[in-house]
C-alpha cells in the first residue's frame, strides 16, 4: 500500500476500509495481488448489480473494440447509442407504458442530479428544491446542496441556499405522517417554505441508513406534486437497475415521476449517467447543458447487452428469492443479539442491519474483511451494516457471505464483552482497594480516638494529683 499512501490524496476512502491491492474480479468475488479471495457485498456501491466482468459484457466490448467502434463521440449519433436507446425503450419503457426522452450527461450519478435540478428550475422558473432528511444525491455543488449529511455540507464549498429539507418517511416514527406535514407547510402562506420547482427523493435512502419509503408515502408525495405544480424527481441511481426486484425502485408504488436519474449499474461497471424526462419537459436550447463525456459508447454496448436480463421476469424472481434468504438470516442474527436493540430494514437486495453501539459496525466490517468479505456501512453514524451484493450472486455464495457476517458479529461482540469484563473487574478491584483503604483509615481513627481518651484520663489524674498536693 506504500504507493497509495505516498502518492494518492488523503481524500481516499474505501481503500482505508479495505486495505488490499485488488488484481482481478469475477462475478461476486474479488481477488487481491496475493491471491486472497473476497466475497463482494459492496458491489461498487451499487455499480455492479450484474457482477464483476459479466461475460456477456466482456465479450461484447472485446468485439466492439476489435471492430474499431467509436469510443468517444461527445453527443454525436453513434450506432452504440442508437442501439442502447432503442433497447431501453423497447425492453424497459414500453412494457411499463412509460414515455420519456433521454438526456446523457457527464459520466457519474451526480451529473445526472445536477442536470435534473437545473432542468426543473428552468422549466418551472423557481429556484427552491425540496429534499429530505438523510438524503444523498452526490458530491458536486448542486447535488451536494440536496445532500443532508453534515459531513459533506461544509459551508466553505457548499451552496446551502435554494434547498429546503423536510422529514423523510419514518423520520420521527411510523406513526407520524411526514407527507401531511409537508402538505401543511405548502398550504400555509406563512410557513416560510417557498414553492419549489421540484421535490427530489430516493425511494430507499441507501447512504442515509437504508431508510425505505412506503408506497403510500410515495403516492402522497406524488399527489402533492400534482396539486401544487411541483416536478417529482426520483433519484434511482443506486436503488434502480433492479436492486429492489423491479427495474425501477418506484414501480411497486405505481407512481410516475416527471424526471428519473440513472447511473451506476446502468453501464454495467462503466461510467454512464442519464436523465429520463417527460417529453414536455424537454425545453433545452441546443447545447444549453453539455459536457465532454456525455454518453460513453463502451457503456452503451455494455448496457444494451445487460438489458437482456429484463426481457423476462427471471431475474426479478431470483432477486425475490434471495431477498427472502437474506431477510431470514438477518432476522436470526438480530434475535441472537436482541439486547443490542438491532433493527433490520430494506427491500430486494439492499438491506441494512442497524446496531446502535458506537463503532460496533465499523469493527464488524473490519473483522469481516479479515475473513474474506467486503461489506460497507451506511447511516450518518455509520451504525448500519449495508448488504449490497450483486443481483446475480449465487445463493451458496450469498450464504457464505452471511456466515462471515454472523461470525464477525460474534467475534466483535465477544471481544467487547471480554473487554467490559476486564474493565468491570478492574473497577471492582479498584473499589475493593478503596474500601480497604477506608477500613484501614477507620481503624487508625479508632486507635487515635482511644489514644485521645487515654490522654484525657491521664490529664484528669494529673489534675487530681495537683489538687491533692496543694492540700
Amino acid at each position: 500500500m506504500e504507493t497509495f499512501n505516498k502518492l494518492e490524496s488523503e481524500v481516499r476512502s474505501y481503500i482505508r476500509s479495505f486495505p488490499a491491492v485488488f488484481e482481478s474480479a469475477k462475478g461476486s468475488k474479488l481477488y487481491d495481488e496475493n491471491g486472497n479471495e473476497y466475497i463482494d457485498f459492496f458491489a461498487g456501491a451499487g455499480t455492479l448489480n450484474y457482477g464483476h466482468n459479466n461475460p456477456i459484457v466482456s465479450k461484447a466490448l472485446i468485439e466492439y473494440l476489435k471492430q474499431d467502434g467509436v469510443v468517444h463521440g461527445l453527443d454525436i449519433a453513434t450506432t452504440a447509442k442508437r442501439e442502447f436507446m432503442e433497447k431501453f425503450n423497447d425492453t424497459i419503457l414500453k412494457p411499463r407504458h412509460m414515455e420519456y426522452k433521454f438526456q446523457f450527461c457527464g459520466p457519474t450519478g451526480t451529473d445526472a442530479v445536477e442536470t435534473a435540478l437545473k432542468l426543473a428550475r428552468m422549466v418551472k422558473g423557481r429556484s427552491n428544491i425540496i429534499a429530505f432528511t438523510n438524503a444523498f444525491h452526490g458530491m458536486t455543488m448542486g447535488s451536494m446542496s440536496a445532500t443532508a449529511n453534515e459531513f459533506y455540507r461544509e459551508e466553505a464549498f457548499t451552496n446551502r441556499s435554494d434547498v429546503t429539507f423536510v422529514p423523510f418517511d419514518g423520520y420521527f416514527d411510523q406513526e407520524v405522517d411526514t407527507a401531511s406535514i409537508l402538505k401543511q407547510l405548502l398550504e400555509d402562506k406563512s410557513s416560510g417554505l417557498d414553492l419549489p420547482a421540484a421535490i427530489i427523493l430516493e425511494t430507499i435512502q441507501a447512504e442515509g441508513g437504508i431508510n425505505v419509503a412506503s408506497k403510500e408515502w410515495l403516492q402522497e408525495i406524488e399527489n402533492l406534486c400534482h396539486e401544487y405544480d411541483i416536478l417529482l424527481i426520483v433519484d434511482d441511481i443506486q436503488v434502480g437497475n433492479g436492486r429492489t426486484g423491479s427495474f425501477f425502485s418506484f414501480e411497486e408504488a405505481g407512481i410516475n415521476p416527471d424526471i428519473i436519474t440513472l447511473s451506476k449499474s446502468i453501464g454495467g461497471g462503466l461510467p454512464l449517467s442519464l436523465v429520463l424526462m417527460k417529453p414536455e419537459l424537454d425545453q433545452w436550447e441546443p447545447g444549453q447543458h453539455s459536457g465532454t463525456f456525455r454518453g460513453n459508447n463502451l457503456a452503451f454496448i455494455a448496457a444494451s447487452r445487460l438489458l437482456s436480463y429484463w426481457e423476462d421476469d427471471k431475474l426479478s424472481r431470483e432477486i425475490c428469492k434471495k431477498e427472502q434468504l437474506l431477510r431470514d438470516r438477518l432476522k436470526d442474527i438480530s434475535q441472537e443479539y436482541d439486547t443490542m436493540e438491532t433493527y433490520i430494514r430494506g427491500r430486494g437486495l439492499i438491506y441494512g442491519l442497524q446496531i446502535p453501539d458506537a463503532n460496533f459496525c465499523s469493527d464488524v466490517s473490519a473483522e469481516a474483511f479479515s475473513q474474506g468479505l467486503v461489506i460497507e456501512l451506511s447511516g450518518a453514524e455509520s451504525d448500519v451494516i449495508k448488504f449490497l451484493p450483486p443481483l446475480v450472486i449465487e445463493e451458496e455464495i450469498l450464504e457464505e457471505g452471511l456466515d462471515i457476517v454472523e461470525e464477525a458479529i460474534y467475534t466483535v461482540y465477544n471481544r467487547r464483552e471480554s473487554i467490559n469484563q476486564i474493565l468491570n473487574y478492574d473497577q471492582v478491584y479498584q473499589n475493593e482497594s478503596i474500601n480497604q483503604e477506608l477500613d484501614q483509615k477507620d481503624t487508625i481513627n479508632q486507635i487515635l480516638d482511644q489514644k485521645d481518651s487515654i490522654n484525657h484520663v491521664l490529664n484528669q489524674k494529673e489534675s487530681i494529683n495537683q489538687i491533692m498536693n496543694s492540700k
